[in-house]
């Protein structure tokens, strides 16, 4: 019995001490016992367990000459899986990538055209110097090759090449090829070499390697109607930085470009848009132009049944492109019209452009619409509503009394934040129609109790003083507001009470006698704001020695207000219409602020810089630090199907 016990306790032990050594050796053990396993299937599933550790940022560096080992394979995912796996390893361990150098080369001379791809794009992806001798040849003859997908993929290389060593590229002929591949017959051909010369111009600047002429232009556009989007967004780009040579040209390619309007790609319209209103300046025809901008208005519109995300980034570049042409999209309110599933961030973005878009022939359903949105939930969406309303009373006269009605209405609402809204929305309406709406306040001042936020106290108390002789109880509204004088924080509503309660003792010295002594009294003597104080006593003085002065300064005629300009400064509107389509149009800020190229990195420009560029009217706040680009190189599977991508971020 005890000789039983002890066998198997010292099975138990031996299990036990096999385990620990296990759980020492770790997953990476496992994984480099599976990779050289004799069955294909658990090899397989090895390379697919350290893509899979790799992706979610394990060390499996250490296993890199036992993947190697598996690269001799017929199997098209190992393949990519291995290659994968190289290029994310081969900065770091660039000598043991030069004995996978081999394969590679043999691989570029595989009958398959995917794994010559493949091979041709890993190595120009593996960006070490030292594969480039090893790299020459293949990639010439894959410049040449009769497979159209591997012609497009060897150009892209070139660019490759090209920011690793611009020598190498230039001794090889290789950037001349791909000059010669803008007029392959295959238009994927043409777009990437399009896609690579664009890049290797951006990599030498003040230096054009290549730049587009009027006898390349047709073959761009005849190209332009076959290629998938990524690459009609690289012809289109490479157009923009096009000046044509007269008007005929301009108007020939305008009207080329014309059907890309109709792509289901939003970011091939924003493009195409863009391109359109670059042109116009060539372009002299009157009723081309109408033309144009009647076939830029559909596209816009359809954009907007996108998903919410998509509607926004419309939306951005739509505001930009009314600053452009403010009627453009005039006859089209209705459809910028909120619905009640819109995510609040394309609610605020529709408000926008209603406002911008509206005349003052349909101001009245925009402003019965602004009331349904006065009523909302949300209380930013509310209160941005009510600012609408009176923008467009401010702007159209015509549309003031139908604004102020509604205003009212939304009064009886008695709801704390939009009573307060209101209050301040009418205050800037009076300033700019004087006297003509005093019969609304009486009804303002029945709803003084639900105002308590300074930005309203203060409007509410200059209507107050502004409007005295039409409110029967004003003292005893005044004498209210003076009791929380000097418990009061802003400094707005303290000098607000002050000049309102000078204004009614002017307007009626028996009523406001003692209120106005009151208030000066308390001001000078008990008053900790030092501006507040200095207003009180020059009110004392000018009241003391010349009231006639005093009626003269306190009731002076104040010039009208005006519309805030909500317009982006001239300089900085034209580069964001240059970059229609991308980021900086959706962030409106200028691309320079937080995208620049590897040659750029020395000179990226300061937000005073961009302020001193673009006037006092651009913030930079929101995009102060540059943050450098990842490179386009690294593509993943054989079909990705982005090496013509453009480097500026695209926004669809």
């Amino acid at each position: 019995m005890n000789a039983t016990i002890q066998t198997n306790f010292a099975r138990l032990q031996i299990m036990k001490s096999k385990v620990l050594a296990a759980l020492r050796k770790g997953e990476n053990y496992e994984l480099k016992t599976e990779l050289n396993s004799e069955y294909k299937e658990r090899r397989k599933e090895a390379v697919r367990r350290v893509i899979a550790n790799m992706t979610v940022g394990k060390d499996v560096s250490g296993l890199f000459t036992d993947v190697l080992k598996n690269m001799h394979t017929d199997d098209l995912e190992i393949k990519k899986l291995i290659y994968l796996y190289l290029i994310n390893y081969a900065k770091t361990q660039p000598d043991l990538v030069i004995l996978a150098i081999n394969t590679f080369v043999k691989d570029a001379e595989d009958t398959n055209p995917l794994i010559r791809a493949l091979a041709i794009r890993t190595m120009g992806c593996l960006h070490v110097v030292e594969v480039l001798d090893h790299l020459c040849d293949p990639l010439r003859k894959c410049l040449k090759d009769p497979n159209p997908y591997v012609r497009k993929t060897a150009v892209m290389c070139v660019a490759k090449v090209y920011d690793l060593n611009p020598a190498v590229a230039d001794e090889n002929g290789f950037v001349g090829a791909v000059r010669e591949a803008l007029s392959d017959a295959n238009p994927m051909v043409v777009s990437n070499a399009v896609s690579a010369l664009t890049e290797i111009n951006e990599m030498t600047p003040g230096r054009d390697v290549w730049r587009l002429d009027s006898s390349t232009v047709p073959v761009l556009l005849t190209a332009i109607n076959e290629c998938i989007e990524w690459g009609q967004i690289a012809i289109l780009e490479a157009l923009a930085s096009y000046t044509p040579q007269g008007e005929k040209e301009a108007e020939s390619i305008c009207e080329r470009l014309l059907p890309r309007l109709q792509h289901a790609n939003g970011s091939v319209v924003l493009t195409t848009v863009r391109l359109l209103i670059q042109y116009e300046k060539f372009v002299r025809r009157a009723d081309l132009l109408t033309q144009f901008a009647k076939k830029m208005v559909p596209p816009l519109i359809t954009l907007l049944s996108s998903e919410p995300e998509i509607q926004y980034v419309a939306l951005r570049n739509i505001n930009i492109i009314l600053q452009h042409h403010p009627k453009l999209l005039s006859k089209e309110i209705r459809v910028f019209f909120c619905k009640y599933n819109d995510p609040i961030y394309v609610k605020y973005e529709k408000l926008d452009v209603l406002v911008r878009i509206c005349s003052e022939r349909n101001t009245d359903p925009l402003l019965n619409e602004l009331k349904e949105y006065a009523r909302e939930v949300d209380v930013d969406f509310v209160r941005r509503a009510i600012q609408a309303i009176g923008r467009l009373a401010i702007r159209y006269e015509s549309a003031a009394d139908k604004a102020v009605k509604v205003l009212v209405e939304l009064l009886q609402l008695k709801v704390n934040s939009v009573v307060q809204d209101v209050v301040i929305v009418l205050r800037d309406v009076f300033r700019r129609y004087p006297q003509t709406f005093a019969d609304v306040v009486p009804t303002l001042c029945e709803h003084i109790d639900y105002v308590n936020e300074p930005d309203a106290k203060a409007a509410l108390i200059w209507i107050l003083g502004e409007y005295s002789e039409h409110i029967s109880n004003i003292g005893n509204l005044l004498s209210v507001c003076l009791e929380g004088f000097l418990e009061e924080e802003d400094e707005d509503v303290q000098l607000a009470l002050v000049s309102s309660v000078v204004k009614f003792f002017l307007k009626s010295p028996q009523q406001g006698q003692a209120l106005v002594l009151k208030t000066l009294k308390t001001a000078t003597e008990k008053c900790a704001n030092p501006d507040v104080r200095d207003r009180a006593y020059i009110y004392w003085r000018l009241l003391s020695a010349n009231p006639n002065a005093a009626r003269a300064v306190a009731l002076a005629e104040k010039p009208p207000v005006e519309i805030e300009n909500a317009n982006l400064p001239p300089s900085l509107l034209e580069e964001l219409i240059s970059e229609l389509g991308n980021v900086s149009s959706v962030l409106q800020q200028p691309a320079k602020l937080f995208v620049y190229k590897k040659a750029d990195k020395a000179g990226v420009p300061r937000d005073s810089d961009l302020g001193a560029r673009y006037g006092d009217g651009f913030d930079g706040a929101d995009g102060g630090a540059a943050t450098s680009t990842s490179d386009n190189g690294a593509m993943g599977g054989i079909g990705a199907g982005n090496e013509g991508e453009p480097e500026l971020l695209i926004s669809f």
